[in-house]
């Protein structure tokens, strides 16, 4: 292991850094439209990214430093079981596929910015869109806080700022860093700088893969002394190694089902897909996105090599960044070192954008000021998306680093829960606006209580994924428990509303409107005045 600062590999690493963050303060310019100051300029890019754009971004969007530190870092400490994530990127394409179009669609159709705008128009309550947007705004900060410690774990390994002895503002200065340039260009850009920067994102990263999967491996020995390694050391702990234990196999596929519902009720991923310009880019990118789960599955390896090469590191989110600098050579070791800051960059770029855009539609307007201008949207959205960024600063300097995964993880447990509101929306008008609502709190109540009360290596707070209830044994993934609570709640509620005469609110949108395509983006779709009809 190298000791003090790594000259080149830092160098590499800046001119990078610089790189994208001129390419971010550019993208203003990129595509510019007259009529600038509106959200679905700064905060959708126009709605005019076609297959290509919409693909990189949805990729930066999605794969993200989670992709390149978090994942690998659980196979290295955990083994086989971090593998969930490869075949909930694979469930989740099919499931998108049948409700993301009729999504774009019905938001083209009456010019929604985000999900809450489409549950306040379906259901035709500002409180069930309120709980939608307060939930999207707090599941992404601590997402943006793994970018941030993504950024933080590379600096580390090069011997910058956050060092074993370093404390205080120097430990932390390399997170402040990175909100600075974080926030001015998405400021000043919008979604323009991440879908931009995303090319460069996603170069660097299939470059150090397509080296890291050839070159690690001659050096290590090949793959059959790589599994090897890995096994020992697992089977002389007493975990599963190489394939899940037989005790953990039910958590394994209940959080990869879990994580596979909640990835597209995520304010991003709602952002990067209504930004695309028609309902066929939607289709079309939901039968090449699984390319990236190729790359997942390659990248997920990387634990297992980090182990084969003996490192030694007391914060596993430091794992591959230090077989990246004791593997590669130093310059190389920059190039994969910026491809991980800029892979963290990009979505943390479109996560605030996301999040923004939510205080300001669904809370700003609704509540606060509901005949403010386009213009004083976007200025609003742009000061929110500081906030947010702010508010993910929070989450990094105050929970445990040291599984950061568990970032994502508390987050999905969050945005799964707005699920029934939004996708069961899309196909049908019989739940009830309020039973939504009490669905919502309950998932809400239960899934925080649980997940505060499973422990982290290191203390007792956030820190799990999973819960056993005595009497009744493992039951999965708290996300999903807490989603099948929400359902059977929202059921039962809405059975007894209806009964009793409770009254329900004026669907504004009509069956015709989850189908249109507008094909060309300039194009409105012409269709009768909406009626209180429910989607087919």
């Amino acid at each position: 292991m190298k000791t003090g600062v790594n000259g080149v590999a830092l160098g590499v690493f800046v001119f990078f850094f610089l790189a994208v963050t001129v390419l971010g303060f550019w993208a203003a310019r990129w595509r510019k439209a007259e009529t600038e100051h509106t959200l679905d300029e700064w905060g959708l890019g126009g709605r005019s990214f076609g297959t290509w754009v919409t693909w990189f971004l949805l990729g930066g969007d999605l794969y993200t430093a989670y992709t390149f530190v978090a994942v690998p870092a659980a196979i290295y400490a955990a083994g086989a079981a971090g593998f969930f994530a490869v075949p909930y990127t694979i469930l989740v394409y099919p499931l998108i596929f049948l409700f993301l179009p009729r999504l774009w669609s019905v938001s083209h159709r009456h010019g929604y910015v985000t999900t809450s705008d489409f549950v306040r128009g379906r259901y035709g309550s500002k409180g069930l869109s309120l709980v939608v947007a307060l939930t999207g705004i707090l599941a992404t900060m601590p997402y943006i806080a793994l970018q941030l410690v993504g950024i933080q774990a590379v600096l580390d390994v090069m011997g910058v700022g956050g060092g074993a002895h370093a404390n205080g503002f120097v430990k932390d200065l390399p997170l402040l860093i990175a909100f600075a340039v974080l926030a001015a260009y998405t400021y000043s850009s919008g979604l323009r700088a991440p879908a931009l920067i995303a090319f460069v994102k996603d170069a660097l990263i299939y470059i150090v893969i397509a080296v890291a999967i050839i070159y690690i491996p001659i050096k290590l020995g090949g793959f059959d002394d790589i599994f090897a390694k890995a096994s020992a050391k697992f089977t002389a702990a007493g975990a599963g190694g190489l394939v899940p234990a037989p005790a953990g196999q039910w958590t394994y596929a209940t959080l990869a089902l879990g994580s596979a519902l909640a990835l597209f009720m995520y304010p991003h991923s709602i952002t990067a897909t209504l930004s695309s310009r028609s309902r066929d880019v939607i289709r079309r990118n939901t039968t090449i996105l699984p390319l990236y789960s190729l790359m997942l599955g390659l990248l997920a390896l990387l634990g297992f090599m980090a182990i084969a090469a003996g490192v030694k590191v007391t914060n596993g989110q430091l794992a591959i960044p230090q077989l990246f600098e004791d593997m590669f050579p130093d310059w190389f070791a920059g190039v994969a070192f910026a491809a991980i800051g800029i892979g963290a960059l990009v979505p943390a770029a479109i996560m605030s954008i996301a999040a923004a855009n939510l205080f300001t539609r669904n809370i700003y307007k609704d509540f606060i000021k509901p005949d403010a201008t386009p213009a004083q949207e976007t200025k609003v959205s742009k000061i929110v998306s500081l906030v947010v960024k702010a508010g993910a600063l929070v989450f990094v300097l105050t929970m445990d680093r040291t599984v950061a995964i568990n970032y994502q993880l508390l987050g999905g447990i969050w945005i799964l829960q707005t699920f029934p509101a939004l996708v069961g929306g899309l196909f049908t008008r019989w739940f009830h606006r309020w039973a939504l609502i009490a669905g919502w709190a309950v998932g809400m109540a239960y899934g925080t209580v649980a997940a505060y009360g499973v422990a982290s290596p290191t203390q007792a707070h956030f820190g799990g994924s999973s819960k056993e209830i005595p009497g009744i044994g493992e039951i999965g993934y708290i996300g999903l428990t807490a989603f099948v609570l929400n359902v059977v709640v929202a059921v039962a509620a809405t059975f007894v509303l209806r009964a009793v005469g409770a009254p329900d609110g004026t669907d504004e949108t009509r069956p015709a409107d989850y189908t249109a395509d507008a094909g060309d983006p300039d194009v409105e779709v012409e269709l009768p005045p909406a009626t209180a009809q429910s989607a087919p």
